[in-house]
């Protein structure tokens, strides 16, 4: 994820409906913006850039680097993850047009697309030979830009999970790093049952009503269980892996830290990192805070693999939170506020951001997911991230996603809580999805 790593800074709230039932004050206008572009390293332009807080660090990092190289102040506003396209629909329907980039959380590219709060970059980025559209890994690119056919950003931050795990736990216990679901679950019973008297879990379940938690609890379940890619228009939760992999969910509840439903990624990190979890789904930069002996009790003794996949699965992965860079179309200086973007997704920027501790960042490029440097600065999550993100499939792209998932993340909690098994929270989900 940009996520901005720290144990406190990525949004626990869920994800909300974009529909704009109250008016936002949007307050001060972009002062100094050139109409034509001017020279680079005119001092007086500026860009208004809004910014998810997961992606604080990154962001800041990003306007430090290109008003060095270009001059060009970049003024950042960073707002809660789920106010993102409330704002930026605001922004151009209102015609306050105050920003000229927008970050965009990749799931609400339909949603920002449709309402007009994204300018057409189709043309642009694939004649662009600084952009080298081939060299994003396609996973990634393809559902964090497009609707319709037509591309509405860059990305800047491939995210997915993959499975860390506690070594010295694993093998006091005699558990092997699982490779499917059910050895997943067992291991996590061995463990719990063997060291729950003293505060050890087999494993960390995010399951708090957040999209970055339960949602992304399922979806990993759900991309590594069905034989076929999930459909990000529309997926299919009527079929046996989709009720396989809520049912992996309650399977495992059990034998996790708990709650699982008061389980966030703040609540679980720093006991993994304390030595009290066994296994945890996490995102890949979980790798440099293990080895940093300042926030973890665990240096040398974990490990990272794949995801546990179903019988009918493979290795793979889902496309947990992840972000992309695009342009107001009524940005008052669209070739600036292109450059920013081509800037902020550039193989040189993704190679930094994802060798720089807290940055949060991820690859999203071939170029960088195997560039000697990464490998250097994080070789083991290096190598397990090359076998996952080219296979990392998407969540819901379409314009109702918003609501799609929010729909999805109440259910799946009711079946946490015991009110719906795994079949019926499927089913009511795909009701609801229905109707939108």
């Amino acid at each position: 994820m940009s996520k901005q790593r720290s144990f406190s800074t990525r949004p626990a709230r869920a994800i909300r409906t974009a529909a704009i039932a109250t008016a936002l004050v949007v307050a001060g206008t972009l002062a100094g913006c050139a109409a034509d572009g001017g020279d680079a390293g005119d001092g007086d332009r500026t860009l208004n850039v809004l910014i998810a807080q997961p992606q604080e660090g990154a962001g800041k990092i990003l306007a430090e680097q290109y008003e060095e190289e270009t001059g060009v102040k970049v003024e950042i506003e960073v707002v809660p993850y789920d106010q993102i396209q409330t704002k930026a629909i605001l922004d151009a329907q209102s015609g306050t047009n105050h920003y000229d980039a927008i970050q965009y959380w990749y799931t609400s590219v339909g949603a920002l697309a449709e309402a007009g709060a994204l300018a057409d970059l189709t043309d642009w980025a694939s004649s662009d030979e600084e952009i080298d559209e081939p060299d994003f890994i396609q996973s990634i690119f393809g559902p964090y830009t497009q609707f319709e056919g037509k591309t509405y950003g860059l990305p800047i931050d491939g995210d997915t999970h993959v499975l860390f795990y506690n070594t010295d736990i694993l093998e006091r216990n005699g558990v092997a790093v699982p490779t499917t679901w059910d050895e997943y679950v067992a291991a996590a019973k061995t463990i719990t049952e063997a060291e729950k008297a003293n505060g050890v879990y087999g494993a960390a379940l995010l399951g708090s009503k957040s999209a970055f938690n339960i949602g992304s609890t399922f979806f990993n379940r759900l991309a590594t269980m069905s034989p076929d890619p999930i459909d990000p228009a529309m997926p299919d939760l009527t079929t046996d892996a989709a009720v396989a992999a809520a049912q992996a969910m309650l399977d495992a509840s059990p034998y996790a830290l708990p709650s699982p439903l008061e389980i966030g990624f703040e609540q679980a990190l720093p006991q993994f990192l304390a030595g009290n979890v066994g296994m945890i789904e996490f995102w890949t930069d979980l790798g440099v805070f293990a080895q940093d002996p300042g926030q973890s009790k665990i240096v040398d003794g974990w490990g990272v693999a794949p995801l546990p996949i179903g019988p009918e699965g493979h290795v793979s992965g889902a496309l947990n939170a992840g972000w992309a860079m695009g342009v107001s179309p009524n940005a008052s200086d669209e070739e600036l506020a292109k450059d920013f973007v081509r800037f902020s997704s550039s193989k040189a920027m993704n190679e930094q951001l994802i060798t720089t501790t807290g940055s949060g960042v991820d690859p999203i490029r071939t170029s960088t997911l195997e560039s000697e440097k990464y490998r250097e600065f994080a070789p083991q999550v290096a190598e397990v991230s090359a076998q996952v993100l080219p296979e990392a499939q998407s969540w819901p792209t379409s314009p109702a996603a918003p609501e799609m998932i929010s729909a999805l993340n109440d259910n799946l909690a009711l079946m946490l809580q015991g009110n719906l098994t795994a079949e019926q929270a499927m089913a009511q989900t795909w009701d609801a999805w229905q109707k939108l």
